[in-house]
């Protein structure tokens, strides 16, 4: 752990390896077994969180709730809630892995560390102007696949991760939809793609319903998918935005949404969500359409 166990504890007190396997080897093996099989934006993620653990990291059977809980407090002094509470899902996602999979570990003292509790979600949409401003940026930017990558996540909802790890076999041209097989929550996903956003897709396919493995963005060599960072930095500066990040186009998708009618219900099955806590957030948005539909009941059953 960064300034982690050792710092804590004294360094070379507990040698690796020492009363069977460390904290270090079950980081490595989740990242070398496990971790390949998650979406892109959660290997990222977790890639970073699980190199801050391992340094100096003790033998799992000597790892402690508390020890746990010093390191998230550390965390804390410079990170958010949120943040913090990311760091603590992924060593969990490991020790979990080193119980039930693995059984290198009896218990996880994980069950012991609570998390930190969270402000309410944000809400950050792009307006009708930002909009405007955005998708005009977009179509200047050096990077030709960055406007139809905003397109799509705006008309989706989707995630970054989950339109740039996008197939050519992932595009079902006779049904307008995208299919999403390696999203957040581990499920399979189809989201509908209409207007602008469907004939930029086609024009970006040359006009032609291509199937097969290649990527949708690829970069030059083809091997992987292409990294939009540097390219939307630029667009989102052009487009004079302010605290706004890729994922907020998401957010705008869900804002959209709600003030277009759809029920809480229904923007969690567009946006992929298991549960409708995480678009309770944007219930304000959608208070016309609540007193339509009552007034529409009262009109139907009690008049």
């Amino acid at each position: 752990m960064v300034e982690g166990y050792a710092a804590a504890h004294g360094a070379g007190l507990v040698p690796e390896g020492v009363a069977g396997h460390s904290v270090a080897e079950a980081i490595e093996r989740y990242r070398r077994e496990v971790l390949p099989r998650k979406g892109q934006g959660t290997q990222q993620g977790y890639d970073g969180h699980l190199r801050w653990w391992r340094l100096g990291s003790p033998p799992l059977s000597d790892l402690r709730a508390s020890q746990i809980l010093l390191h998230r407090d550390r965390l804390a002094r410079h990170k958010s809630p949120a943040t913090v509470n990311r760091y603590l899902a992924s060593l969990s996602a490991v020790l979990s892995a080193a119980m039930l999979d693995w059984e290198w570990l009896e218990a996880s003292p994980m069950a012991r560390v609570r998390a930190l509790p969270e402000p309410r979600g944000r809400v950050r949409y792009l307006s009708d102007e930002e909009r405007v401003r955005l998708l005009e940026a977009v179509q200047a930017s050096h990077e030709p696949a960055l406007a139809v990558v905003v397109w799509l996540a705006i008309a989706t909802g989707a995630r970054k991760g989950e339109l740039l790890g996008l197939r050519w076999r992932d595009v079902d041209w006779a049904r307008q939809q995208l299919v999403f097989h390696h999203t957040k929550n581990h499920e399979r996903r189809t989201v509908p793609v209409r207007g602008e956003a469907w004939t930029r897709l086609m024009a970006w396919a040359g006009g032609v319903a291509r199937i097969g493995p290649d990527w949708v963005f690829p970069r030059r060599d083809g091997t992987k998918p292409l990294d939009i960072r540097y390219a939307w930095e630029q667009a989102r500066a052009q487009a004079e935005l302010e605290d706004f990040r890729f994922h907020d186009l998401r957010h705008s998708t869900a804002s959209y949404l709600a003030m277009s009618g759809a029920s809480l219900v229904e923007i969690a099955e567009v946006l992929g969500h298991k549960t409708l806590q995480m678009v309770r957030r944007y219930a304000h948005l959608s208070e016309a359409h609540t007193a339509g539909v009552v007034e529409r009941m009262v009109g139907q059953f009690l008049e």
